[in-house]
């Protein structure tokens, strides 16, 4: 009996790794140096993933000023994680689960865990992975790229598009003003 009892054990860890070893890939991680810069309207900044056809799937980190309230008295702070998250109509706590105080400079890291916001495994396929950040009043930065779910483990360079505009007595920065490196080159793992 026992050791029918340990071949089917065995048989068991053998069917369980088999059946993850093909699963692929299970998270994938998005990295990137920050620099905080000083002064007002600045260090806000959100990171997001949608599906291929545009649609918010999560948030996986927005700084807290914005995103308890904050865009309302600065609609310049990341403007686009604000529309495309739906923001304005979520609850509070759904607000604290992705929200965090600005953190300080240097390597910063989000991990997704292929799920949508309700928990739900995402559907293999191609999707969007955003890192958008205020600069100054309404210069900001957005990092975009693409990950396949359900493909091999891969590394991705996100593109990256600068908006210098200025606004109420505020200058619109160049592409040689510091806060441009508020946000370093943004990297997503797909492991």
């Amino acid at each position: 009996m026992r050791k029918f009892s340990v071949m089917i054990a065995a048989a068991l860890l053998l069917l369980s790794f088999c059946s993850h070893a093909g699963a692929g890939p299970d998270k994938a991680v998005i990295e990137f140096e920050y620099q905080k810069p000083s002064g007002r309207a600045s260090n806000q900044f959100a990171v997001w993933i949608e599906d291929a056809g545009g649609n918010h799937v999560k948030t996986l980190f927005a700084t807290r000023y914005t995103a308890n309230g904050g865009y309302k008295a600065r609609p310049d702070s990341i403007p686009t994680w604000v529309e495309k998250s739906g923001l304005a109509s979520m609850q509070k706590s759904e607000i604290d689960a992705i929200s965090g105080a600005t953190p300080r400079a240097g390597s910063l890291s989000y991990t997704w865990d292929l799920t949508d916001t309700n928990g739900n495994r995402v559907s293999p396929g191609e999707y969007n992975f955003f890192v958008e950040g205020s600069l100054r009043w309404r210069n900001r930065v957005l990092y975009s790229g693409k990950i396949t779910v359900g493909d091999n483990p891969a590394t991705v360079q996100a593109d990256v598009k600068f908006f210098f505009e200025g606004s109420d007595n505020q200058p619109a920065l160049t592409e040689n003003s510091p806060e441009n490196s508020m946000i370093g080159a943004v990297t997503a793992r797909f492991e």
